[in-house]
């Protein structure tokens, strides 16, 4: 990830100072057919990526609250025979940004999404640039040609909260 990501997330993390820990709310990104529980208000930006040999436009939607960074991306591939592709860059880029590694696999189900090899969630621990270790639970699944990742970032991951984050992501008819 670039620096303008996590000066994003820095910004989120500011800006979520004053509020309750956990203000959830649903958010319905535009152009993604993704309904997600989200505990903060995100902020939200888009640019070109390389995603499965292709350049997509990246969209992402992230912010902080409880310790923990909760963000979901999406992109639209534009091509079925990409898409496993896709979802295994995405699941890998999580553990390679924290020079991490994946310790456990966790189960995943999202209503409406297209059966897929690659559509995985897991758990990784890694570094921050700053050195602080981290704990992230990234999910990849896929809808069509769209591909999504979720993410749940934090130095502790609470339980209930990273189930109401994840169990409340659905992709909408």
């Amino acid at each position: 990830m670039n620096r303008s990501f996590w000066r994003g997330l820095a910004a989120a993390v500011l800006l979520t100072g004053c509020a309750p820990t956990l203000d959830w709310r649903e958010l319905r990104p535009e152009g993604s057919g993704l309904a997600v529980l989200m505990p903060c208000k995100p902020d939200s930006q888009a640019r070109p990526v390389s995603l499965a040999s292709t350049q997509v436009r990246m969209q992402l939607h992230a912010c902080s609250a409880g310790g923990v960074t909760w963000g979901v991306a999406f992109a639209d591939i534009g091509d079925t025979a990409r898409v496993g592709a896709a979802l295994e860059e995405l699941r890998a880029s999580a553990a390679r940004n924290l020079g991490g590694t994946e310790t456990a696999a966790l189960p995943l189900q999202i209503p409406g999404a297209t059966p897929n090899p690659a559509s995985r969630r897991v758990q990784v621990s890694g570094r921050m640039p700053d050195g602080r270790a981290v704990v992230e639970q990234t999910a990849v699944f896929a809808k069509g040609t769209r591909v999504f990742q979720a993410v749940a970032l934090g130095t502790k991951l609470e339980p209930e909260a990273v189930a109401t984050f994840f169990g409340g992501l659905r992709l909408l008819p």
